[in-house]
């Protein structure tokens, strides 16, 4: 091993490592789980995807729908799901922030947006 008896330490770096994947893990099946809203137009397109960025519900007030003008309403759902998946970064950089800081900082882990 290492001199001076540096096989504890290892053993205790791989322990923290496999907590710190656990943890990772866990943070990531939380933000999978739990629904975030945007919204457009003052309300009248919402929007509701998972942490993870998953489009689950569209909701269109039917006062948004004009036939006439259907790029308008393009437009609205695309600002609403934008609006849900910025919340959805936010609250990833909330979860997963800490545990990728604990991992070194954080912006050179593969795979994660922060």
């Amino acid at each position: 091993m290492f001199p001076g008896g540096g096989g504890a330490d290892m053993q205790q770096l791989l322990q923290q490592a496999q907590k710190m994947q656990q943890d990772l893990a866990a943070a990531q099946e939380e933000l999978a789980g739990t629904p975030v809203q945007g919204s457009a137009g003052g309300g009248l397109v919402k929007a509701t995807v998972t942490g993870a960025g998953e489009l689950k519900s569209l909701e269109i007030d039917p006062k948004a729908v004009d036939p006439e003008d259907t790029e308008t309403l393009a437009d609205l759902v695309i600002a609403a799901i934008r609006d849900a998946n910025n919340a959805a970064q936010a609250l990833a950089q909330a979860k997963l922030g800490p545990l990728a800081q604990s991992l070194g900082g954080g912006s050179g882990i593969p795979g994660l947006p922060f």
